[in-house]
């Protein structure tokens, strides 16, 4: 039964609905990628289906508008699945449990693909609808966004003849996104060899963390599980002596602040009290960091069995690697007061029997801090005995000083809402980078409605912001003939 007939603009609602009953993950597309091929074969419209799952909708344009130049309508299909501790949906194979919670939607125990599934409904909607005036339109879809924008990289941009974008990708009503961080994913491997032990295992957990958007939320002071676990390790390891880990895995992905990590180490015989005695005490230190920021941070042991562990060198390298990680934001843009330029996060890290993989998403919207950052994340990993690779490197996307899109989109959120709108850059990563790259002299403007805690279970999406962002798009089209 629909749970969001009743919400308005219908069309959208109705779209958004249908498409979060369909599994939709990064690098899980190929269903929504197909549904959206279906859409447009029931509409007549000419459809692309790349071999990445890249879908390309053209429509023409409205009486009056069939000349006019095409607009580009632009967002991904793709989302982050993350769930809450207690949640059993396996996210890869059923659709979401939608709520209703006054004016905002959420998902019950996950992520709800606000971000972006409600740029792909808008889109829809408007193709379907037979009321809306617009120039010819061509409604770019890509995949894997969230895991660095690899379809976007992989998209034939030939096919594209407009030059005037309206990327469906931001989550702050009234902020027009006019420039981005650029960024990639570094994966570092510190090999190691197991071998038996003599002690006491234990378990330790990192838990009770927001986590969040590594971009949009990286300035918020939150923990991450990943880098704190390495810091209460490496000072059990200086209170108690060598230590041997055996285990060490958290996060699910690269663009999003690490909630929870969890780690089993190998104690020195003897040394069990002296050990959890500094995990009580590690314990209160977090929560004081962190009283503001993540209140409900917590650091726990308890014995569990185990027979073998890394050794004791090993160990040893990779804690000191963890402890001096460059982690969270380290520069601050000089020409947008409150704006993260640099940024890095420990994403995902997992203990192999071979070794120890962690990754790192980095961000900047200067290139050679980027490169800086990547330096850094080198001289640590390889004076461990690690080596580095990188994948999904997508550019910042430059503000442009003259943009006659940017003047017509914020001349119209004045009519639609009343407001001025304000032009800003953002640390999050946009598509928009990449595909100007692909077309010279792209004219884009990214905005939408109001998400709140993309990337985490509380994922919140304004309904009336919808509604508001919504006309704006139809607004904007209809005065670009």
């Amino acid at each position: 039964m629909p749970i969001l007939d009743h919400l308005e603009p219908q069309a959208v609602f109705s779209y958004f609905e249908q498409l979060c009953a369909i599994p939709h993950g990064s690098g899980n597309t190929k269903a929504i990628s197909d549904f959206l091929v279906r859409f447009a074969a029931t509409h007549h419209l000419r459809c692309i289906q790349d071999a990445h799952n890249n879908i390309v909708i053209f429509s023409p344009g409205t009486p009056g508008y069939e000349s006019a130049a095409p607009v580009i309508l632009q967002g991904h299909m793709d989302m982050v699945c993350e769930t809450a501790p207690d949640c059993t949906k396996d996210m890869a194979c059923e659709g979401l449990d939608l709520f209703v919670d006054g004016d905002t939607i959420g998902a019950r125990g996950t992520t709800l693909g606000g971000d972006d599934g409600i740029a792909v409904a808008m889109a829809l909607a408007i193709l379907d609808a037979d009321d809306i005036p617009h120039p010819p339109l061509e409604v770019v879809i890509t995949v894997d966004e969230e895991t660095g924008m690899l379809g976007a990289a992989a998209l034939d941009a030939s096919v594209l003849k407009g030059r005037t974008m309206l990327n469906l990708d931001s989550e702050d009503e009234g902020v027009l996104t006019v420039s981005c961080a650029g960024g990639n994913v570094s994966v570092c491997t510190l090999p190691v060899t197991r071998a038996p032990f003599s002690g006491t295992a234990l378990t330790v957990t990192v838990g009770g963390l927001l986590g969040g958007h590594s971009g949009a939320e990286i300035d918020k002071g939150r923990g991450n599980a990943v880098q704190l676990m390495g810091r209460a390790l490496y000072g059990a390891m200086e209170q108690v002596g060598a230590l041997r880990i055996a285990d060490l895995r958290g996060g699910q992905f690269d663009n999003v602040i690490c909630p929870r990590c969890d780690a089993v180490v190998a104690v020195p015989a003897g040394k069990e009290e002296e050990f959890t005695s500094f995990v009580r005490k590690f314990d209160r230190i977090m929560k004081n960091e962190l009283s503001v920021a993540d209140g409900g941070v917590t650091l726990s042991c308890a014995a569990v069995s185990g027979t073998a562990a890394y050794d004791a060198d090993a160990s040893a390298r990779m804690l000191h690697a963890l402890l001096v990680m460059p982690q969270g934001v380290q520069v601050m843009s000089p020409d947008f007061p409150g704006l993260v330029q640099t940024s890095q996060n420990l994403g995902v890290i997992t203990a192999e029997d071979d070794g120890l993989r962690f990754s790192l998403s980095i961000r900047s919207s200067v290139a050679s801090e980027k490169e800086m950052l990547l330096q850094k994340v080198r001289a640590i990993v390889t004076f461990a005995g690690g080596t580095v690779s990188t994948r999904g490197d997508y550019p910042a996307w430059q503000y442009a000083r003259q943009s006659p899109l940017r003047d017509t989109v914020m001349a119209a959120y004045k009519r639609v809402t009343g407001k001025d709108g304000v032009a800003l850059a953002i640390h999050a990563g946009l598509e928009c980078g990449l595909l100007a790259g692909k077309m010279p002299g792209l004219d884009a403007v990214s905005f939408g409605p109001e998400l709140l805690d993309i990337h985490s279970p509380r994922e919140r999406l304004g309904v009336a912001s919808v509604e508001r962002m919504y006309q704006l798009v139809c607004e904007i089209l209809k005065n670009c003939r």
